[in-house]
């Protein structure tokens, strides 16, 4: 069976190393992105299973990158976690106005984030 890839776009290199450490112990591909563009750019070229997405990123915020895939039919059925420390009501619901398909705070419990990947992959 192949591995479900994930795109994490995230800027705290001690945050992509935590999670890609976590997701692949769970039998996850994981790739990642340090800037909203780059990450942009890959998720239209890689195609992922899904995508966790910081919100305050450089070149390209978070909320741009998930509106720019949601509204673009190649990319609309990946979901996409928004994964950040913003955790005002405003700003969960510019995530659910953009499209996010969850909002997870940080800190954050990876039990909580494992089980809304498995449900989203499903």
């Amino acid at each position: 069976m192949t591995k479900k890839k994930i795109l994490l776009i995230e800027d705290e290199s001690d945050m992509v190393y935590a999670l890609t450490l976590q997701l692949s112990a769970s039998g996850y591909e994981v790739i990642s992105a340090n800037d909203g563009q780059t990450g942009l750019d890959m998720a239209r070229k890689e195609k992922p299973n899904l995508i966790i997405l910081d919100l305050m990123l450089p070149k390209v915020d978070g909320f741009k990158i998930c509106r720019l895939l949601k509204f673009d039919k190649r990319y609309m059925h990946i979901p996409i976690i928004m994964f950040t420390a913003r955790a005002q009501d405003q700003d969960m619901q510019l995530g659910n106005d953009v499209g996010a398909d969850a909002y997870i705070i940080k800190p954050f419990d990876a039990e909580v984030l494992l089980e809304k990947i498995k449900v989203l992959l499903k």
